[in-house]
């Protein structure tokens, strides 16, 4: 049972990820189509194509490596009128890029091309496949916070502590010496559902224990619902030096990674943890929170994957924050698929680790490098500004940015981009990432 759960989990991602490669392309596709572009191929997936059906001019398909997809556009870069033989191996590749451009112009269709576009244009249909991934992120975001919610403290008491015992202790039972905790002495009792504390409602457990930790010493009122009825208590928050806890109960670390202990009004209950849902803005912010995060790894990239050759060869433990390739994220999801947490518990991770998935995708693809999406805008911004400038100078209009003749770039970058995704996967292979202990 446990290793078909394990099984679950990866097809669920692969699936994830299928639909995101889809949607990205699809964000392509449309508004090339609607501005007049001449599509010859949509696939998902790269190598050997596994089926394909045309419809129209276009070919829509899957390949056998479900590692992206793409589309192919008439004429991303200008025809050339070069024909002379190429010399050197960069002019070879430029060359080669030439001949593969002009071959996807068709006879016919020579002004249904990407390059002939308005810059704004060119603009939004390489923004549409990242701002694709982006909405999806948002959505997924969205049904999980706000339609499964989060996990943290309810209003509902699920343990009263009989004493106070010092900060750090380990003991495991009161005795004589010990003074009765404050929640105790109120007649506080597990299953109790606390509705005010303070004559302030509350919703959330957070919101009770921010009140009573405000207010050591001080005698407050706390009105609770047992046995379908209210009743009101009175307690008094003894002040005890406390680890500070987040929403969902896990203790706050500071800069040293140590919980943060402090002074605070101590009553002596816990709470029973559920799913709390959150207002719908709170998936925009994840979304947006998760895009400033990714976009901090990637700036610091290279030092990240050095750290994980190194952890390979040494078989240090890998940052559980650090970067992953597909299997590795496979991996994980059926790892976790396989746990004995709760079914909501389970897949709502999974359901996360897909919206931050789909972050990933829209910040790694807006890098401004070919020949990803953000160096094809930069080409055509690049364009606009020469275009722009000669019409302030009042001079003949440009030629067309002639992008091939950065195909030698291009080739680096590709080449960066297979070594890291080799390295990522070796790594996530011998060294996963450890986050079930």
């Amino acid at each position: 049972m446990e290793f078909l759960l394990y099984l679950a989990g990866i097809l669920f991602m692969l699936i994830g990820l299928g639909l995101s490669i889809g949607l990205h392309e699809v964000g392509h596709l449309v508004p090339a189509k609607l501005f007049g572009v001449r599509v010859g191929q949509y696939m998902i997936g790269f190598g050997p194509r596994l089926w394909s059906k045309r419809i129209g001019e276009t070919e829509y398909g899957f390949k056998l490596l479900p590692l992206g997809g793409f589309i192919s556009m008439s004429g991303m870069y200008p025809a050339s009128n070069d024909s002379r033989p190429a010399s050197g191996v960069f002019r070879s590749l430029i060359q080669d890029a030439r001949s593969a451009n002009d071959e996807s112009i068709a006879e016919g269709a020579e002004e249904r091309v990407f390059y002939r576009l308005p810059v704004w244009k060119r603009v939004v249909v390489m923004l549409g496949g990242p701002a694709m991934n982006l909405v999806l992120a948002t959505v997924i975001f969205t049904v999980l916070l706000s339609g499964i919610g989060v996990q943290q403290g309810t209003t509902t008491i699920a343990s009263v502590t009989e004493c106070v015992v010092p900060a750090g202790s380990t003991a495991t039972e009161c005795t004589p010496d010990d003074p009765a905790s404050p929640a105790a002495e109120a007649g506080i009792r597990p299953g109790d559902v606390i509705v005010s504390v303070d004559g302030k409602p509350v919703s959330t457990f957070a919101e009770a224990t921010a009140i009573v930790q405000a207010s050591p010493g001080e005698t407050i009122d706390m009105v609770v619902q047992r046995d379908g009825a209210e009743k009101s208590l009175s307690l008094t928050p003894i002040a005890a030096e406390r680890t500070i806890t987040d929403a969902s109960g896990q203790p706050i670390l500071d800069d040293a990674g140590k919980p943060v202990v402090k002074e605070v009004g101590y009553v002596g209950m816990g709470a029973q943890m559920g799913y709390v849902q959150q207002p719908l803005t709170a998936g925009p912010e994840m979304a947006a929170d998760s895009t400033a995060r990714v976009a901090s790894m990637i700036v610091t990239l290279p030092v990240r994957l050095w750290d994980v050759g190194v952890s390979l060869v040494t078989g240090g433990e890998r940052d559980p924050n650090g970067p992953l390739s597909v299997v590795g994220v496979g991996r994980l999801a059926g790892e976790v698929a396989a746990t004995d947490a709760p079914i909501l518990n389970r897949f709502a991770f999974l359901l996360g680790l897909l919206g931050s998935l789909n972050i990933a995708l829209f910040v790694f693809n807006l890098i401004p490098l070919l020949p990803l999406d953000g160096g094809h805008i930069v080409v055509a911004l690049w364009d606009g500004i020469k275009r722009a400038w000669a019409k302030l100078f009042r001079r003949p209009p440009p030629a067309p940015v002639d992008a091939t003749k950065l195909v030698p770039l291009t080739v680096v970058v590709a080449v960066a981009l297979i070594a890291m995704g080799a390295l990522l996967l070796v790594a996530d292979l011998f060294n996963p990432v450890n986050l079930l202990g």
